[in-house]
């Protein structure tokens, strides 16, 4: 347990990765296995920077791992360090893995939105019904009141016109007269055709 610490000493170099990377290309699994050991920290470091979940992060660091055993060949020790490179990578999955999840989740508030917006059919049947009922209301505002009691009696109750005449206590004729003239009152108002 008593191990000496020197001060402003050089620790002991790591793995030479661009010679790792090169065997690895050349498909050398033990090269692999120190090219793991010696990034598989820092890309889940990386990764878990971007997405902040965990176990996303584990899976995309495993992709990119297996994306550096597949992808080898095209490291270019003169465009920056196998560090570099391998991090990159790690970087660019991250960052894709983010705009997957945000647009599969603006995928699914568009359906969502679209399951409750009702056919347009439906809107504009309902639109015009309610427009309709109020010319309806409107035209029998203009009728006189017994017209209006006679039509409303009989069409939106249902009652016969000897019910309506016995309600009223009116005489059927009278009923009958009055509810021949508040529907031509109506007719017109609403400008339907006989």
């Amino acid at each position: 347990m008593n191990e000496v610490v020197r001060i402003g000493a050089r620790s002991a170099p790591g793995p030479d990765l661009q010679e790792l990377l090169a065997r690895v290309a050349r498909g050398d699994q033990q090269a692999f296995t120190g090219v793991y050991d010696a990034v598989a920290g820092p890309v889940l470091g990386v990764v878990r920077g971007v997405l902040r979940d965990h176990a996303q992060s584990e899976e995309v660091t495993q992709e990119v791992l297996v994306e550096v055993w597949r992808t080898a060949p095209r490291y270019r020790p003169d465009r920056g360090t196998p560090m570099n490179w391998v991090l990159t990578l790690a970087h660019r999955r991250a960052v894709d893995r983010v705009r997957s999840v945000e647009a599969a989740a603006a995928r699914d508030q568009k359906a969502a939105l679209l399951a409750r917006t009702p056919a347009f059919d439906e809107v504009s049947e309902e639109v015009e019904a309610h427009l309709e009922r109020e010319q309806v209301r409107r035209c029998l505002r203009g009728l006189t009141e017994v017209q209006r009691q006679s039509v409303t009696l009989a069409y939106y109750r249902g009652l016969t016109y000897r019910q309506v005449a016995e309600l009223l206590a009116l005489p059927l004729g009278t009923v009958k007269t009055r509810l021949r003239d508040g529907l031509i009152r109506l007719r017109d108002c609403l400008g339907v055709s006989a």
